[in-house]
């Protein structure tokens, strides 16, 4: 392990009943979200008890002093890309991922290896040594990402996405004139999926019609939508995995993570973040016609 620095410190009292560490270190640390968030700092060496690195067998009695540190890192490698950031406090952000990069990954050039050139750093005592994606974008996918800036920023987040807690917003167009409105079940690797899908403009280019839609993704399967408005035969433009031969588009995936909306994982404020559609889009829908 390299460098730690230690975040929290507590004396433990008299109890009336018997805690393994990892139940205990959950309600003692103000940084600790969970037990599972518990149980991966002692399985990285980051609880202590009486100077000592815990193990997930101890139980702790009182009087013992328990030490949570977290990881330091440092130095890191940044990649000088620019990006808008609708929102940012001091535990998370909401950024502008532009198309053609990774969130994340063993690359350089990635959404995460560029957040320190566009986030302030957290004076928070929790603070990540360099601030982390919560979820991911597909790398043709533009729009919203959250990002998270402290630890129980992210452990909060994390479980809260888990729990199907933050709402997403997309957009897209697609080739051909959508219904009104409709959801879609299909699954997905045999797994449950659900999208529900708003039509929110009816566009023509050179006789062709394209639809503006609005997505909102109930589960979160790898490339849900882009599956569910395929298999509907309503590809969405510039899909090279999953549209038509047809296709002739060459400004990229046209989808857009467009709005968030979750509550502050520290503040409990309700915060609803809503981004703008990139340039191709907006080049595209003004070089249309809005049919009758």
């Amino acid at each position: 392990m390299g460098k730690k620095i230690s975040l929290e410190k507590h004396i433990v009292p008299a109890l009336t009943n018997s805690y393994r560490i990892q139940e205990y270190a959950a309600e003692a640390f103000e940084y600790l979200y969970s037990r599972s968030a518990a149980k991966k700092a002692i399985k990285k060496g980051l609880i202590h008890i009486n100077g000592k690195v815990a193990s997930t067998a101890d139980f702790i009695e009182e009087g013992m002093m328990l030490e949570l540190y977290k990881e330091f890192e440092e130095s890191k490698k940044i990649f000088k890309l620019d990006f808008q950031v609708p929102f940012e406090d001091d535990y998370l952000a909401v950024i502008q991922k532009p198309a053609g990069y990774p969130t994340n990954g063993n690359y350089f050039k990635t959404i995460e290896n560029a957040l320190p050139h566009n986030l302030v750093k957290s004076q928070q005592k929790d603070a990540l040594p360099w601030p982390q994606p919560v979820h991911r974008l597909d790398n043709p996918t533009s729009g919203l990402l959250l990002v998270a800036k402290t630890k129980k920023a992210q452990q909060v987040l994390s479980v809260a996405f888990e729990r199907k807690q933050i709402s997403k917003t997309y957009q897209a167009i697609v080739t051909g004139q959508y219904y009104k409105g409709l959801c879609s079940f299909d699954a997905i690797e045999s797994k449950w999926a659900r999208t529900e899908i708003l039509r929110k403009q009816i566009l023509q280019k050179n006789e062709q019609i394209y639809s503006l839609l609005q997505l909102n993704p109930i589960t979160g399967r790898t490339h849900q939508l882009r599956i569910h408005l395929s298999r509907q035969n309503f590809p969405i433009l510039g899909d090279k995995t999953y549209g038509c031969q047809q296709d002739n588009h060459k400004n990229g995936l046209m989808l857009c993570s467009f709005g968030l909306r979750f509550t502050h994982p520290i503040t409990d404020n309700k915060l609803n973040i809503e981004g703008v559609l990139p340039k191709r889009f907006r080049q595209f829908i003004n070089r249309c016609n809005v049919p009758n």
